[in-house]
């Protein structure tokens, strides 16, 4: 069975693609997702372009792409080059037959295959009040935390709890961010008179 927000990534199909030159400056383009099959996304690049390059020298990748409600997908991690380069291209065109417009007859062959299967996805829903975001992990990676977290030296005071934009702090001893629904804007860590929020 696919992946749920791999699949999502599909059907919106032109995504953003993002890598860092050899300058460390960020390079962003759009480039369709090709292929889903399991946890498995894949697409291709010509050989000229400074993608291609990229990807080879630098090898991190990050995916993003939008819904029409509004709802994000991000898939960060590293890609691999696949060997077996022409059975891939040809797979690749079979589920995208528009390609042979683009890229008639044997030119395809400019084309290399990448598989991105390991990395950490971050889904993040506007269309719902409070907003809703997942992470998890494919692969053997480690999900990195973002946002913030409310520490042992909270005195209760509440003024977060007020303050937060989609009212997802509860209260306790200490207060507890609910990370489903946080916004990561840090204005809770902003406010507090102890300084009791850290970043995750």
């Amino acid at each position: 069975m696919n992946n749920e927000y791999l699949t999502q990534l599909r059907k919106i199909k032109s995504v953003s693609m993002a890598t860092v030159d050899h300058h460390g400056i960020p390079q962003v383009r759009i480039i369709d997702v090709m292929l889903v099959e399991g946890n498995n996304l894949y697409f291709c690049t010509s050989r000229g372009k400074a993608f291609y390059k990229q990807l080879i020298e630098n090898k991190w990748v990050s995916i993003l792409g939008m819904t029409e409600n509004y709802q994000t997908i991000r898939f960060t991690g590293k890609p691999v080059h696949l060997r077996d380069h022409i059975k891939w291209i040809n797979k690749i065109f079979e589920h995208n037959p528009v390609m042979n417009d683009v890229y008639p007859g044997e030119s395809r062959y400019i084309l290399e295959p990448f598989c991105l299967s390991e990395g950490t996805i971050e889904y993040f829903d506007l269309s719902t009040s409070p907003i809703t975001r997942k992470e998890m992990i494919l692969g053997n990676v480690e999900l990195v935390k973002n946002g913030f977290k409310i520490t042992e030296t909270c005195k209760a005071c509440g003024i977060c709890f007020k303050k937060c934009p989609q009212q997802c702090i509860e209260a306790g001893t200490p207060y507890h961010i609910v990370q489903e629904h946080c916004l990561h804007c840090g204005l809770c860590k902003e406010v507090c008179p102890v300084k009791a929020i850290r970043n995750r």
